[in-house]
C-alpha cells in the first residue's frame, strides 16, 4: 500500500514539472527566452521604460521604426491587363513595442508584444521578423 502511495506521488510530480514548463508561443519568445537582458538591449538599443517587481523588472522597450509602401491592386482582366483600381497604393508605418520580464540575475524570462503589425501575405509579424532576425 506504502508503495503504491509513494509510487503515485511521484507520478504526480514528474506530471506538475511537465504542465509548468513554458512553451514559447512565437519566434521572440523562442529567440529571447532565456538569454542575457544586456545582449538584447545592446543589439536593439535601451529600454524606454522600466518598473520593479518582486524578484523580476518589468522593461518597456519601442523601436524598428520603418516605412513600407504598399502597392496598389487591380482587377486582373487576364493577358497582364489591368482594370479599375481595387485598392490604391499606401504607407504603412510600422514599429514594435515589447515588454520584457527579467529576472534579478538580468536574464529574459518572457517577452510580451505590446504593438505590431501583422506580417505581409500572412507572414510573421513585424516585431517578430525584426527581432528574430540575425
Amino acid at each position: 500500500m506504502n508503495f503504491r502511495v509513494i509510487t503515485m506521488a511521484g507520478v504526480l510530480l514528474a506530471l506538475a514539472g511537465c504542465t509548468t514548463t513554458s512553451i514559447s508561443k512565437n519566434g521572440i519568445e523562442s529567440r529571447w527566452n532565456g538569454q542575457p537582458a544586456g545582449a538584447f538591449f545592446a543589439k536593439f538599443g535601451p529600454p524606454t521604460a522600466d518598473t520593479a517587481s518582486g524578484g523580476t523588472t518589468l522593461y518597456t522597450w519601442r523601436g524598428g521604426y520603418k516605412t513600407r509602401t504598399v502597392a496598389a491592386v487591380y482587377e486582373d482582366l487576364g493577358d497582364g491587363k489591368k482594370g479599375k483600381l481595387l485598392k490604391p497604393a499606401r504607407s504603412e508605418y510600422l514599429r514594435c513595442e515589447v515588454q520584457l520580464t527579467v529576472s534579478s540575475d538580468y536574464v529574459i524570462r518572457s517577452v510580451r508584444t505590446l504593438l505590431d503589425k501583422p506580417g505581409t501575405d500572412g507572414g510573421k509579424s513585424y516585431c517578430e521578423e525584426f527581432l528574430t532576425a540575425e
